[in-house]
């Protein structure tokens, strides 16, 4: 058992810096903020650490080495395997939120983040009436956060069931059914392969834009590696080997109905799509397990209509379409998102009109999120320490 690190005496600091969220990236901050001697105090909604992960499907793993996705100050165990399981990732957050001596207050929502009356520091409203003083604030409500479903004409009235992804848990209760998942990144892949090998009578895949698809090792060799080595590299070359590594490694599944993509790798992360990691889809579409097919367009009645015209009658969608971050009401009144709801300034970087608010877990780098919050949190900490040196 690594020695736990001896606490620094924060109780000079009668501003500490609120971390809002106890996922990886907020608990990795505030250990990382506690390194360097700065009181640092995490608030979470939920009753626990890693909300989110608690809540994804059974089957899910990092999909990222467990080497490579250590946060700050502690290694995950050996014993959890080189792709950890979600189970183990929750149980790594909760080791780690203690063996930092984290304080953590659970149960409670930040719901508006506001520049403090004087000036200098900022105010936080949170559920309860609470109000706090923050000296900075460290907003780490999560990549997923509320699932979107696509306003699709007719869906209210769909008379089978329809469902998110973040509502998925197992494919025991689609046993025998027909089940349609919407979305092509790595959540409707996978949880398309969990149901052809959990017993659904039929299984399609409904494709709008074809994904890439990536090993997540060749040879021993982590696709994460790969996406670290690459990642500075000038977008078209990248685009360039992307394309060769893919003919290589990845089988053409076009008579299957998922043909490679016109655009390059590299491309498609820059505009927010990541690669499919091949955790089951490949056999299972190259075995009629998975059928690919159109996107959807409508639903009609016990019917979906896809874009190619075809009408198909599924018992159950499970709609793969991805989260909305919700950081509208918490911080849009500030100026600092973009049009899509997006954090304009990431890590270290403050936006100029809102210094000492920093944004972490906002981006999905091919180079792994835990590493990137990771590194996230030791940048934060350090901008914030120096920061504090400067003004005390």
């Amino acid at each position: 058992m690594p020695e736990v690190p001896a606490a620094p005496d924060m109780t000079t600091q009668p501003r500490p810096v609120y971390v809002i969220g106890a996922g990886p990236g907020g608990l990795a901050a505030a250990a990382a903020l506690r390194a360097r001697g700065v009181r640092a105090v995490v608030v979470e909604k939920s009753d626990g650490v890693g909300a989110s992960w608690r809540g994804h499907y059974d089957r899910l793993r990092l999909h990222t080495t467990r080497r490579l996705s250590a946060l700050p100050g502690l290694a995950i165990p050996r014993r959890f395997g080189r792709w950890v399981s979600r189970d183990d990732v929750v149980r790594y957050l909760e080791g780690y939120a203690e063996f930092h001596e984290l304080e953590l207050v659970t149960g409670v929502e930040v719901t508006r983040v506001e520049r403090a009356a004087e000036g200098d520091g900022w105010t936080l409203h949170a559920s309860g009436g609470r109000v706090l003083t923050a000296g900075a604030v460290v907003v780490a409500t999560g990549y997923n956060h509320t699932p979107a479903v696509p306003e699709w004409p007719g869906r209210d009235g769909y008379s089978g069931r329809l469902l998110h992804a973040a509502d998925y848990r197992n494919p025991r209760p689609y046993a025998g059914q027909d089940v349609l998942v919407v979305g092509a990144g790595n959540t409707g892949a996978e949880i398309s392969a969990d149901l052809a090998a959990g017993g659904a009578a039929r299984v399609r895949l409904a494709v709008r834009t074809a994904p890439h698809i990536v090993r997540r090792s060749t040879a021993g060799w982590p696709a994460q590696r790969t996406g670290i080595l690459v990642r500075r590299l000038p977008v078209r070359l990248v685009d360039r080997l992307g394309a060769l590594v893919a003919r290589v490694s990845v089988p053409d599944l076009s008579a299957q109905g998922l043909p490679r993509p016109a655009t390059g790798l590299y491309s498609r992360v820059n505009e927010g799509a990541i690669p499919v990691q091949d955790v089951g889809l490949i056999d299972a579409v190259r075995r009629g397990a998975v059928e690919p097919v159109a996107a959807v367009d409508s639903f009609d009645g016990a019917e979906v209509v896809l874009a190619d015209g075809s009408r198909i009658a599924p018992d159950t969608v499970i709609a793969a379409t991805g989260y909305r971050r919700a950081l509208e009401g918490l911080v849009g009144h500030l100026g600092v998102l973009d049009a899509r709801g997006r954090p304009r300034a990431l890590g270290a970087r403050t936006p100029a009109e809102a210094p000492g608010l920093y944004f972490t877990g906002f981006s999905s780098p091919i180079s792994g999120m835990f590493r990137e919050m990771a590194r996230d949190a030791e940048k934060i900490a350090r901008t914030v320490a120096r920061e504090q040196r400067r003004t005390a």
